[in-house]
Order: C-alpha cells, then sequence, then structure tokens
C-alpha cells in the first residue's frame, strides 16, 4: 500500500467538515485539534459510518468510496479495525470469545491470535469476562479483537480518553509496540498533545472542520504559522538515541541529528531510541556561547524564521540544528534586540527537555 487519500466534504451544524488529505501507508497518523473541530467525523467518515455529501477514499489501490461515480463500500466492506472511546466489547463472551467473533469477520483469511495476544500482553486474560478487566485491559482487548478482522487500515477514537491517567500510562507502552511493529497505517484521534508527541509519525491539525495543517510529526509541531491549540504549549519534538549515560548525577544523553541534549535517566538503554519534547517557553537565544550558566545544554542553530506570538509581547522563533528544528518563545522586544532574522547564527539554551518515547 502506498498511501490512503482521503476527501470529504460533510455540513454540520457546527462546521462544514472539508478535507483533503493524503496519509501515509505506515505508523501512526494522528488527528488532532481542540473539542469540536470534526476529528470523529473525519474517522467516521473515512469507515462509513457518516454519509458525507462529497467523497472520495483510496486506501491503497482500493476505492471504498467516491461519490462522484456513485461508489460506497458499506463499513461492513470495508476492511478495517476500529476502536472507540469506550472498548465495547460483547459482555456475554470471555476474551477469547470476543476475539474469536473477530477472526470470524475475516473470514478464511484470518490471522492466527498467539501473535495478538504476544502483541498487546492478553493471553492471561484470555477467559475473563468483560467485566473482569481494568479498563486498560478491556482496551487493550478491544485493539486485539480490531486486528484480528485483519484490518487494512487501524482506525482509534481517543482510545485512552475514558481511562485515569494511571491506566493510560499503562496502556501507552502496547500502542508504542503497535507502532513499532504492525506494518498496517493506524489513523489516531486525540486531543492530547502528550500522545501525540510520543505515538505519532504524521499530524493532522483540525480547527472547526478544516485541515490547518498535515505533514511530518517534528516538522509540524515545528511550524510558527498555525494556530495554538487551547491548553497546549508550542515546542518541538527531537528523535534521537540514548547516546551517553552519566550514573552520578543521573543523567542521559540523547543524540539527535543536530546536537545532543542531557536529560533524566529515565533507564533506557544505550542506543535505544528516544523522542525529546522541548517546550518553547523553555529555549533561551543568545548570540555567543554562553558561559558559566546552569544551563548545560546549548545547541548551536540558525534562525530559520520568526513570527509573532500569542501575545504582542512576544515572539516565536524557528531554529534549525542542523536538520532538527527547535522553537523559542521569547520577548519581542529581545528579538528586536538581537537582530533575529533568517539566516543569523545563534546559540539556542535549553532550560528544560522531557524524554516522551
Amino acid at each position: 500500500m502506498s498511501e490512503i487519500a482521503l476527501r470529504v466534504r460533510l455540513p454540520r451544524r457546527e462546521f462544514v467538515l472539508d478535507a483533503d488529505l493524503r496519509l501515509p501507508a505506515t505508523g501512526i497518523t494522528a488527528v488532532f485539534g481542540p473539542s469540536g473541530s470534526g476529528k470523529t467525523t473525519l474517522l467516521r467518515c473515512m469507515a462509513g459510518l457518516e454519509r458525507p455529501e462529497q467523497a472520495r477514499i483510496v486506501v491503497g489501490d482500493a476505492t471504498w468510496e467516491d461519490s462522484e461515480r456513485g461508489l460506497r463500500l458499506p463499513t461492513h466492506r470495508r476492511p478495517l479495525g476500529y476502536v472507540f472511546q469506550e472498548a465495547s466489547l460483547f459482555d456475554h463472551l470471555d476474551v477469547a470469545g470476543n476475539l474469536r467473533f473477530g477472526q470470524r469477520r475475516a473470514g478464511p483469511d484470518a490471522p492466527p491470535l498467539e501473535p495478538l495476544l504476544e502483541l498487546l500482553g492478553i493471553a492471561p486474560l484470555l477467559h475473563r469476562k468483560p467485566y473482569q478487566l481494568s479498563g486498560g485491559e478491556r482496551q487493550r482487548v478491544a485493539i486485539a479483537r480490531a486486528l484480528a478482522t485483519k484490518p487494512q487500515v487501524l482506525l482509534l477514537d481517543e482510545p485512552l480518553a475514558s481511562l485515569d491517567l494511571a491506566r493510560r500510562r499503562d496502556i501507552l507502552p502496547w500502542l508504542e509496540r503497535l507502532r513499532d511493529e504492525l506494518r498496517i497505517p493506524m489513523l489516531y484521534v486525540t486531543h492530547s498533545g502528550d500522545e501525540v508527541a510520543r505515538l505519532a509519525d504524521h499530524l493532522v491539525l483540525l480547527d472547526q472542520g478544516r485541515v490547518r495543517a498535515a505533514g511530518p510529526l517534528a516538522e509540524t509541531l515545528a511550524r510558527v504559522d498555525l494556530p495554538a491549540v487551547p491548553g497546549e504549549e508550542a515546542g518541538a519534538l527531537l528523535q534521537g538515541v540514548i547516546a551517553e549515560r552519566d550514573e552520578r548525577w543521573q543523567l542521559a544523553q540523547v543524540r539527535f541529528e543536530g546536537g545532543a541534549l542531557w536529560i533524566a535517566d529515565a533507564g533506557l538503554a544505550l542506543g535505544h531510541p528516544a523522542r525529546v519534547h522541548v517546550l518553547a517557553r523553555d529555549v533561551s537565544i543568545a548570540l555567543v556561547p554562553p558561559e558559566a550558566s546552569s544551563i548545560q545544554n546549548v545547541l548551536a542553530c540558525t534562525v530559520r524564521a520568526v513570527a509573532p506570538g500569542s501575545h504582542p509581547s512576544q515572539a516565536l522563533v524557528q531554529l534549525a540544528c542542523g536538520p532538527a528544528l527547535l522553537l523559542a518563545r521569547i520577548t519581542a522586544r529581545a528579538a528586536d534586540a538581537l537582530e533575529l532574522a533568517p539566516g543569523r547564527a545563534v546559540w539556542a539554551q535549553v532550560k528544560s527537555a522531557a524524554l516522551v518515547a
């Protein structure tokens, strides 16, 4: 499968969903935006649960819907798995029965259950009923049942929204395993910036039914021309590996293409892939290498763009550290005093950075 082409237009009372997207056929595409922006509606259109006014949905070489040709596959004929906010398991069946139900939908091509049991860690749960499972366990079983249908695409509609913080932390590593080990594309609806930073490879930003941005995650997060999402801090994502450990000070070094950062040691092995989220508020800018400073993460960068911040007193600066991108939120007065402009060589001082994966 090369890509997913998704073009839909659907008037709603609150907004008009109008999206034209080409999405990668691997990894997790996060569909992100404020409440009421059209995220779930977009997913339901792809699943055939909504009938758009206009639509063309092509997955690889297969056309699922084309309103101009009068073609529309019903939901049960679309090879997809759908995971809702609530697990929606069959209460009268145990876990094994729920999984066999998914297999029956796939017919003779149904995948064996053993790899799914191992992938999602649910083998010990096979003979339990849904009421005997925790919220996180129910969602893992729901994901396994969706995968048992042998889908070409997995749709996840805020699968962690109904879970408390502890259960979310419990299930996130399993979702990372899905991303890293499965070879099917996943569309993941969420309103959590933390889930986006930790899980996504590609990002679609929706606002009032319109696509404001779509592209690779790190590149899209670091743009300075996008509207702020309520409750979310501007920031950039760096992807690297654990390169060194300082046992005395409980620090680990994440090396990425363009530099390295020291962060709190989370116990990951040397060479382990790591994602680091750097908030724009935690980055300052200097014209010369700082000396005798408490900030020990200093990166040589080049200014890529300067844009107005969320308040007239602020500026948002995009910095290139090699091919990697950072954002810095500073005062507009400081940006003017430093004469920041595209192409200017500067030093970025990173006060704090958080490991997200």
